[in-house]
């Protein structure tokens, strides 16, 4: 998954008031945005759509190979995409389910520095629907639920990762526990030979 792969996007860093609900001008992400962290990223994105109208989607993420860090996050419009009509293998043909995504490509992509911090790499502005402002952020209980959805099985990601993280932790300190036990055995075993040798040069000296 390549996620320098982005069309469209916007270079500039703008303030809108198009949108507001309140609480002064909207500022508009733009590429070269910094953020401390990955979640204050999202939390900027998540507001900024919040006054805008839109329902962000957390979306692909790519990882390090090597401790399994995430180092690039792309979030978008919850109406990205299309969801092709299903039909019954066998039978008559069902109603297909209202779809809430319309192929939108409003999207975001921050990657994590070599300085630590997060900067916005990737900024698509343009939504090709409708832009509905709500309280919540939320513009229906089928968007609410889906987010629900979306953040529950985050959440059961981490929680895998915690226990295979601690699984590779307690498989460490296991090898690390046998391996000293051996070397105490190993040192024991020179300890005695010592022993043994000073106790033959004493007899051969008290013979003398």
């Amino acid at each position: 998954m390549d996620l320098e792969k982005e069309s469209g996007a916007v270079d500039s860093s703008v303030e809108v008031g198009v949108g507001s609900s309140g609480g002064g001008p909207i500022m508009q992400p733009y590429v070269g945005m910094e953020f401390d962290s990955e979640d204050d990223a999202r939390r900027f994105y998540i507001e900024y759509a919040r006054r805008v109208g839109f329902v962000v989607r957390v979306m692909q993420r790519r990882r390090s190979g090597i401790d399994g860090r995430t180092l690039a996050r792309r979030l978008g419009c919850n109406k990205q995409g299309f969801s092709p009509n299903q039909r019954a293998a066998i039978g008559p043909e069902k109603k297909p389910r209202p779809s809430a995504r319309e192929g939108c490509n409003a999207t975001i992509l921050v990657k994590m520095e070599k300085s630590g911090k997060w900067v916005v790499t990737r900024f698509v502005k343009d939504h090709n629907h409708p832009l509905v402002i709500t309280a919540n952020g939320f513009s229906t209980e089928g968007d609410k639920d889906k987010k629900i959805e979306e953040l529950t099985m985050e959440l059961k990601h981490q929680e895998h990762l915690c226990v295979t993280y601690r699984e590779n932790l307690l498989s460490f300190m296991k090898n690390v526990e046998e391996q000293t036990e051996e070397l105490s055995g190993k040192i024991q075993v020179i300890v005695e030979n010592v022993r043994r040798v000073e106790s033959k040069l004493q007899k051969h000296s008290r013979r003398r």
